[in-house]
């Protein structure tokens, strides 16, 4: 007994004269908790949350394990450089390293994290709608960008570098580039606005306030474009089309559009063979939806006839101009057939008296 005691009485001596040992026990402390932490406490953490079926805050867990272990670390290895007693210059130098390794370190996890939160947000259906899948690469850009401006500035401030002319020039080439790049800034924020309002989407139908109508091909964050029924394609900035009137008619609470046909018919007609005809003609065709019901309605005596429409719904508005076509077609046979008049412009001239014939002889 009084040999252990000795001999911890000898190395007690030993480490209150040797720094170098301190500083190397110190080191080796945080490595040993370090490791306590990851493998048991974290490990027990995850343990726990994975049987409760908590998968997000175990994914949390699994990204925070690494930057605890190495900041624990780094936390001893700053705790052995001040046992050190180096010089002042030596001790900047190795606080600047141990710090840039800490900002380093935490900045991975932030970005991860962020990417994590983001993706959690964009997938969930019931909130957040101003991010999806489609606007979440513009978001993570964004984050990744501040993530790293800030974690730039505080590596910069650890080494002692003084941030303010750099700050000042970035603000001043900042207001050039904002300047001279104006309308393409105006489509880029345009852009964002409409991929987190989403007034449409690629494979919609829309009409445009010039009068083009085609299906949306593709959304970007300078233009957008849309592929008309001739297979044109027309691109449109979009700052325009965040300052225009759009028509979206795949919009709305399903796909379904409605078509009216507007025929006339000669004053004296039968309006319930009229109604008829027009009822059976739409719910003749397969194109036309039978929910809701087709419908006909008399809308006013017009100069020359009597003006009905016939008001149908078609799956998708791709079929106007088809199913347009194949109604025009039908309700014209069926009115020759049934022998209804359609009128149409016509002229006649009254002559109230011949000109007097000249008598030459």
């Amino acid at each position: 007994m009084e040999n252990w005691q000795g001999v911890i009485t000898h190395f007690l001596g030993l480490l209150s004269d040797n720094l170098l040992l301190q500083a190397l026990l110190i080191a080796l402390a945080s490595l040993l908790v370090a490791w306590i932490l990851d493998r048991v406490v974290m490990a027990s953490l995850v343990g726990i949350i994975h049987k409760v079926r908590a998968t997000f805050d175990t994914q949390i867990l699994q990204l925070i394990r690494r930057p605890i272990f190495k900041t624990v670390i780094l936390l001893g290895l700053a705790s052995a450089a001040t046992v050190l007693n180096l010089e002042e210059s030596w001790k900047q130098i190795t606080f600047s390293i141990l710090i840039t390794l800490a900002l380093i370190t935490w900045t991975v996890f932030f970005i991860r994290l962020t990417s994590l939160l983001l993706t959690q947000m964009a997938a969930s259906t019931t909130s957040h709608h101003w991010l999806h899948f489609k606007t979440l690469p513009l978001f993570e850009n964004i984050a990744y960008i501040l993530i790293i401006g800030i974690s730039v500035y505080y590596i910069f401030s650890a080494w002692k570098v003084d941030m303010t002319a750099w700050l000042a020039s970035a603000g001043i080439v900042g207001i050039a580039v904002g300047f001279a790049a104006k309308d393409t800034l105006a489509n880029l924020f345009s852009g964002v606005f409409i991929l987190a309002d989403a007034p449409y989407k690629i494979g919609d139908f829309v009409v445009l306030d010039g009068g083009e109508r085609g299906e949306i091909t593709k959304i970007g964050l300078r233009s957008t474009r849309l592929l008309t029924r001739d297979d044109i394609e027309v691109t449109v900035p979009n700052s325009v089309m965040g300052n225009s009137k759009i028509i979206n008619e795949s919009g709305g609470p399903h796909e379904k559009s409605r078509v009216r046909v507007r025929i006339g018919v000669g004053y004296g007609s039968d309006i319930d063979l009229v109604r008829e005809i027009l009822l059976q003609v739409a719910l003749s065709l397969d194109d036309v939806c039978k929910d809701p019901e087709p419908r006909v309605r008399l809308r006013q005596f017009g100069p020359s006839g009597l003006d009905f429409e016939l008001l149908c719904w078609i799956d998708q508005p791709v079929l106007r101009g088809r199913i347009l076509d194949r109604l025009n077609c039908a309700v014209y046979k069926q009115f020759r057939a049934q022998g209804v008049e359609i009128p149409y412009a016509k002229q006649d001239v009254y002559i109230k008296e011949l000109p007097k014939q000249r008598n030459d002889e």
